[in-house]
């Protein structure tokens, strides 16, 4: 089932959450233990990441320095797949435009399109490690919007190879990101916005936003998005803070905000455990606060890590 039918036909705010593909040479069985434990919450979609090759500079014994490409997290279709089929839950695997081409990116959806996947969520993704502007692959996307554009191309039955007789159309749903305190090279929210209308009018039906911990920043981005005319549902996404670091590192890399009340009682946090009890009340009391204002999805990003998403969940369906 369809990501945006699930939300048009539901009556209430529906629960989801994020996973990652294990690391290379670990089993599945991590990420069937998180599904068990929250399947009986009722779920009604699951996103996968994907992962592109980073660049490794390894020390060899005899002390030079070797280059090494990998992909620390391969899987992503193979897992969505099992996901699907063992829990009938309908997977929603992330499509990138960093480190793929326009050919892998068809050759993929062709792939979901034959295991009966009808969901992506359409990224641009982050470039190389260190690299500090993007640059996309020679024959790929320079942004998602071009993504959109080519997943619609294919739902109207236009591949890349343009003389292809008879080609089936590939019909997905197509979600994309959006940031209610803008993305990091966005020069100003307006830009931001530009930008996220442009993928909407590419043919995204849905937008999930990036973490925030202060709900008016959701309320205050969805407005202005109707403001600007995007008019498509737009899913609130929760991380529930579980390391005493977070505290520092999330507004590093994400580029967000902690507000003041948060912080202070992370930063009273001894170890871990404390923080981790901090991380979900704060969430608990994101979430109820979403749902009591009609948000039409709770999305959270649990990272492989169930028992504070169990708890959350529980609290609030």
């Amino acid at each position: 089932m369809k990501v945006i039918d699930i939300i048009n036909k539901s009556e209430k705010t529906v629960f989801s959450f994020e996973l990652l593909p294990p690391l290379k040479g670990n089993e599945a069985t991590r990420i069937y233990k998180t599904i068990e434990s929250l399947v009986d919450f009722d779920p009604k979609y699951i996103n996968i990441t994907t992962h592109r090759d980073e660049v490794e500079f390894r020390e060899m014994p005899d002390g030079s320095i070797v280059k090494r490409t990998v992909r620390k997290r391969p899987g992503t279709v193979a897992i969505a797949a099992s996901i699907q089929h063992r829990y009938g839950i309908p997977v929603v695997p992330h499509i990138l435009c960093g480190g793929f081409t326009k050919s892998e990116t068809e050759h993929v959806l062709i792939d979901l399109h034959f295991l009966g996947i009808e969901n992506v969520l359409a990224l641009r993704g982050d470039g190389i490690k260190n690299q500090h502007i993007f640059q996309p692959e020679k024959e790929g996307h320079a942004n998602a919007s071009e993504l959109v554009k080519q997943i619609v191309n294919l739902k109207n039955g236009i591949y890349l190879e343009e003389d292809l007789k008879n080609s089936t159309p590939l019909d997905f749903c197509i979600g994309v990101a959006g940031y209610p305190e803008k993305h990091f090279e966005a020069p100003n929210k307006e830009q931001d916005l530009f930008y996220l209308k442009q993928k909407v009018d590419a043919g995204a039906e849905y937008i999930v936003t990036q973490m925030f911990f202060n709900n008016q920043m959701y309320y205050d981005f969805v407005k202005k998005c109707r403001e600007n005319g995007i008019t498509v549902p737009i899913i609130p996404g929760i991380k529930p803070i579980n390391m005493k670091n977070q505290l520092t590192v999330l507004p590093k890399i994400f580029s967000i905000d902690l507000p003041l009340e948060l912080s202070k009682e992370l930063a009273k946090c001894k170890n871990n455990d404390e923080a981790r009890q901090v991380g979900t009340e704060w969430a608990i009391y994101q979430s109820k606060d979403l749902v009591a204002n009609n948000a039409p999805s709770l999305h959270i990003y649990t990272y492989g890590i169930s028992d504070n998403v169990k708890e959350i969940v529980k609290a609030v369906f």
